[in-house]
């Protein structure tokens, strides 16, 4: 297990040609700040350019070494409207790290979206192409019908989950949406445009993003004020359909509800890590949670995560006897982006003005039942005009 003590001062944000602001100070409800702990949903602007620098200290357990660590990222987000109804966006992060792992390269860029939007006049039809982060489900620390997270970081700068699909690459697709007063249908399709991954600093990586074709139907229908819900079927090359959907539900003024699950058949966790032949299994993948605010702006999340692909408690104990075997599972879990353990469970809290008006405090402690082992993060996080200040 790996300790890490860092500070990080993220700053010299500009914003050029700003054109629009959402509501400053949303009401005090759990859906409105649900909505606030996804940062790049607070401000639209044209252009936006942000660099954040951090230093710390990185340590093993029982090994008495520990490392001194460093990173520099610069983060890039444009949009430009080119002709009514037709716009383009651009969206990069070049990141700097030192030291690397053994293989890698400290300099990565990620393209992380760059495509065409156009919207008909009357507003709902829209069709979109190029590369889009494009990232659905409810769910905190897991997502199943987030169908193109696999392999989609290039790098991992943060333990947070939502920085972490905010950051990663988006795959070229063409998608097109028909929009109406409570709903709305989409269709996106992902060729294949590549065989693998690539290491390359500053490749697209379209190996990571598009190796195989797939698409994915998704509707989404707002039954009430209170509850909304999505259905989608994905269909990637080789194998059958999966069935996802999801639901959110405002329990209270103060309670939000989560439900995300899919229904497919493919090869076990192990197996596609491993690349060795497995015949596919029916299975599911389930998250489900309850987000509770507080009038003093703190915000607790509790949530059930399972992955009916991955090791059960048996398998996991086996597979512990081969540490290196263990690793490799770990590693390639964590770029599919899977939930490694059948079974999790997650804490995630958020607490703004902690003692101080502009001081914000995130966390989160996730459980593995099949070993006991537990993964935490905390971050505190203090405001200025022009740059902010976190520790973790």
């Amino acid at each position: 297990m790996r300790f890490c003590t860092c500070f990080v001062l993220a700053g010299f944000a500009v914003a050029l040609s700003q054109t629009a602001a959402l509501a400053a100070d949303a009401e005090l409800d759990a859906l409105s700040l649900q909505i606030e702990t996804i940062p790049s949903a607070k401000i639209a602007r044209d252009t936006r350019f942000f660099v954040e620098g951090a230093v710390g200290n990185a340590s093993r357990r029982y090994l008495p070494e520990s490392r001194s660590i460093g990173r520099v990222s610069f983060d890039f987000w444009h949009s430009a409207q080119l002709a009514p109804g037709l716009r383009a966006v651009v969206s990069n992060r070049l990141d700097q790290i030192h030291p690397r792992d053994s293989g890698g390269s400290e300099t990565v860029n990620t393209l992380r979206e760059a495509y065409l939007t156009w919207q008909s006049e009357g507003g709902q039809t829209v069709l979109e192409f190029g590369r889009i982060n494009l990232r659905y489900g409810p769910g905190y620390g897991y997502n199943p019908t987030d169908f193109f997270r696999d392999g989609s970081l290039r790098v991992i700068t943060t333990a947070d989950p939502f920085a972490l699909r905010e950051n990663r690459l988006g795959t070229v697709m063409l998608r097109a949406q028909r929009l109406w007063t409570d709903g709305s249908l989409s269709v996106a399709f992902t060729p294949k445009l590549a065989d693998r991954p690539s290491s390359n600093t500053w490749s697209l990586d379209l190996g990571s993003t598009n190796n195989r074709d797939r698409g994915l139907l998704a509707l989404g229908t707002q039954f009430t004020e209170r509850i909304s819900s999505q259905m989608l079927v994905y269909k990637q090359q080789g194998s059958s359909p999966t069935l996802g959907g999801s639901l959110t539900a405002l329990l209270s003024d103060a309670a939000v509800a989560h439900l995300e699950g899919t229904h497919g058949s493919e090869p076990d966790l192990l197996s596609r890590v491993l690349a060795s032949p497995s015949r596919a299994e029916t299975r599911n993948r389930l998250v489900a949670g309850v987000t509770y605010t507080t009038l003093g702006k703190l915000s607790v999340t509790g949530e059930y995560q399972y992955n009916g692909f991955a090791l059960d408690q048996s398998g996991w104990a086996a597979l512990a006897a081969s540490p290196a075997t263990q690793l490799v599972y770990l590693r390639e879990a964590l770029r599919l982006q899977e939930l490694a353990p059948r079974r999790a469970f997650l804490i995630y809290v958020t607490q703004k003005s902690l003692g101080l008006k502009d001081l914000d405090l995130t966390a989160y402690l996730r459980l593995n039942p099949a070993d006991d082992s537990r993964l935490a993060w905390l971050e505190l996080r203090h405001h200025w005009p022009s740059f902010d200040l976190r520790k973790h």
